[in-house]
């Protein structure tokens, strides 16, 4: 092989190999930009979450029937671990048996502790309490919830939510979930000012309280049972 015949050889390979360095980079750079875009919206749990409320009366965040002589308030942040533990874990007993017998409703308030994008969430999900699906939003949120403050929780992430959620007019959602983060720094505020530090929290009041009781963070299923048999 002559020098000629070497010299194009290596030009041809040091062609390709740039070829294949560029078509790395841009492999690279869709992967992030559809990484940075948010959280996963392939939504797990919709039915599981359908079954859990069917029937149960909705109005705006308060779950069970209206009439309910003991209310339970529960102050949390949709981005909080702890309170999706509780939203899979210690609530569902409760809305199977008291709720649903409809011996007690279940008030949902925004604290938000965790992050900026707590406040956008829990917009969200008053937003769909306005067309009767907020807890189906908040208890699906919780079940594709990640990472702390990871960005996740963007509109597309809520979009795919409050759709999970059987949310019907997404246009009048939209529109309306941005007026509503007044109200969301208006719970979180009456839950510091009751004292609470951390979420969940929980308050209670019924016949035999003395007005609003707090509850903290009940370690339990059977403590929450405990606290709304006494109230009641």
């Amino acid at each position: 092989m002559t020098d000629a015949d070497r010299r194009s050889q290596l030009l041809k390979l040091a062609a390709g190999a740039a070829f294949l360095v560029v078509a790395v980079v841009l492999v690279l750079i869709v992967v992030s930009a559809t990484n940075s875009s948010g959280g996963d919206t392939n939504l797990e749990g919709a039915a599981e979450v359908d079954q859990l409320l069917a029937g149960i009366p909705q109005r705006e965040m308060v779950l069970g029937d209206p009439q309910a002589k003991v209310e339970l308030i529960e102050f949390g942040d949709l981005q909080c671990p702890v309170c999706k533990g509780y939203s899979e874990e210690i609530l569902p007993p409760i809305i199977e048996n008291q709720v649903k017998k409809g011996q007690v409703k279940i008030d949902f308030r925004n604290y938000t502790i965790i992050g900026e994008q707590s406040v956008g969430a829990g917009a969200a999900a008053l937003a769909a309490g306005a067309q009767g699906r907020g807890w189906n939003f908040v208890e699906l949120f919780y079940r594709n919830q990640g990472a702390e403050n990871s960005g996740y929780a963007d509109d597309a992430f809520l979009e795919a939510v409050a759709k999970g959620a059987g949310v019907k007019n997404l246009a009048k959602w939209n529109s309306e979930r941005g007026e509503l983060t007044s109200k969301v720094e208006a719970t979180s505020q009456e839950a510091q000012n009751l004292g609470f530090d951390g979420t969940p929290s929980f308050a209670i009041k019924g016949p035999k309280t003395e007005g609003l009781e707090l509850l903290g963070t009940p370690e339990s299923t059977g403590a929450m049972e405990a606290a709304i048999e006494e109230a009641g």
